[in-house]
């Protein structure tokens, strides 16, 4: 298959061309050249896209997608990384789930008003404190 131009990239992937860019300068992906003023890419770079997104779409940062790649552009990808950030994913879940039954919780209160709803007050007490996915219980911020 020939190479791609990075306007049919963009279409193919959804990804704009300026992320494109961005990649390249970040060393997510290679353009094996230029016709003209477009940067050609191989087709590989459609997987290594979807690849991109899917660890975006998990959580993890640019530069952790980067150590996911081999200097060859083949995929590295450590599964210690990858439970560590399950395990993650399962504790926000959990968080959101507390949220999202506080909430509902507090559209059906029959209190006369919010504020005296105790749960849509925990709720507020939990945003005071930075944390609104955990209402009564704050956890430590991360860096």
């Amino acid at each position: 298959m020939t190479d791609l131009d990075i306007a049919e990239v963009a279409h193919r992937t959804g990804v704009p061309a300026s992320t494109l860019r961005f990649y390249e300068e970040k060393g997510l992906i290679t353009s094996t050249g230029r016709r003209g003023l477009r940067r050609q890419y191989d087709p590989g770079v459609l997987e290594r896209l979807a690849l991109i997104a899917l660890g975006r779409t998990a959580g993890f940062s640019l530069d952790e997608i980067a150590q996911m790649f081999a200097p060859n552009g083949q995929p590295r990808i450590d599964r210690r990384k990858l439970s560590a950030k399950a395990d993650e994913l399962d504790r926000r879940i959990r968080e959101l789930g507390v949220l999202r039954d506080s909430l509902r919780h507090a559209a059906a209160c029959p209190a006369p008003s919010h504020l005296e709803c105790a749960t849509f007050r925990r709720l507020i007490d939990a945003a005071a404190s930075g944390d609104v996915t955990a209402p009564g219980r704050r956890v430590p911020e991360r860096r």
